[in-house]
């Protein structure tokens, strides 16, 4: 078992009153699964990446990845968020080796990785760029390179391609799951975009309004490897977003009603 969330419960106190943004959360993550979270803005999704990140502690329950609880900064997950976190005044090369040098990695060892990462997220000949200089997917690529520097077996990823258009938001997912079929890495994603899910999860959670429980998880069968492309199409993808939205839809309303 790579994460198991054991009955977690996360209150935050915000001007003074308190706010229960989990509540009672169970769910077992297998080594190497893609799981994708969804739900009504405010459900607790990204406080449950926190929380396995090790940036949240627990208000009740525990986090345990590979039979350890987390307790602090988690250093077995790369986290990778909706913005990006590169450094403006570095080149894309120096961003993706960052992690390295704060781990006092060689500069050898760190040329070496860096370079075989940007050829990974298809960016060779692009390391001595600036951020200000590449487009919105090269900066998710090399922002997905950063992550994967120093190799964590656990990628968290919120929302990462939120504020990417249609096309390149597709190209990125088709990126993404390249990788993962090749390094087949625990894989824990949050995103309001239901075909999103479907198209690259083994499994879909769907969290209830605030506080944030399950209510539902669908198990994705289309086969893989999945073209991300014409996924859509394929016999069962209508099916699975209908049942998903059916469960999502009811939590939304909720949402605007309060």
């Amino acid at each position: 078992m790579s994460i198991q969330v054991e009955a977690v419960a996360k209150r935050f106190v915000r001007n003074r009153r308190e706010v229960l943004a989990i509540d009672n959360l169970s769910l077992e993550i297998e080594s190497g699964e893609f799981i994708a979270l969804v739900g009504p803005s405010g459900c607790g999704k990204s406080t449950l990446l926190n929380m396995i990140a090790g940036i949240l502690d627990c208000t009740a329950g525990r986090i345990v990845q590979d039979g350890q609880e987390v307790r602090g900064v988690n250093t077995r997950v790369g986290y990778m968020t909706q913005a990006d976190s590169l450094l403006p005044w570095r080149s894309a090369e120096a961003n993706v080796w960052l992690p390295l040098e704060i781990r006092h990695v060689s500069r050898q060892q760190r040329a070496e990785r860096t370079k075989a990462l940007l050829e990974m997220v298809n960016l060779s000949g692009f390391g001595k760029h600036f951020p200000n200089e590449l487009s919105g997917g090269m900066r998710k690529r090399v922002a997905l390179a950063q992550v994967l520097a120093y190799d964590p077996g656990t990628l968290l990823m919120d929302e990462p391609f939120g504020a990417l258009d249609a096309q390149l938001k597709l190209v990125m997912q088709d990126e993404l799951m390249k990788l993962w079929e090749r390094t087949r890495k625990t894989v824990v994603f949050v995103t309001h975009d239901l075909a999103e899910a479907i198209t690259l999860a083994d499994r879909v959670v769907v969290f209830t309004g605030r506080p944030g429980r399950i209510k539902l998880i669908e198990k994705i069968t289309l086969p893989r490897p999945r073209d991300v492309f014409r996924v859509r199409f394929q016999p069962g993808f209508q099916e699975v977003f209908e049942r998903l939205w059916q469960a999502l839809e009811g939590e939304i309303r909720k949402g605007e009603a309060l």
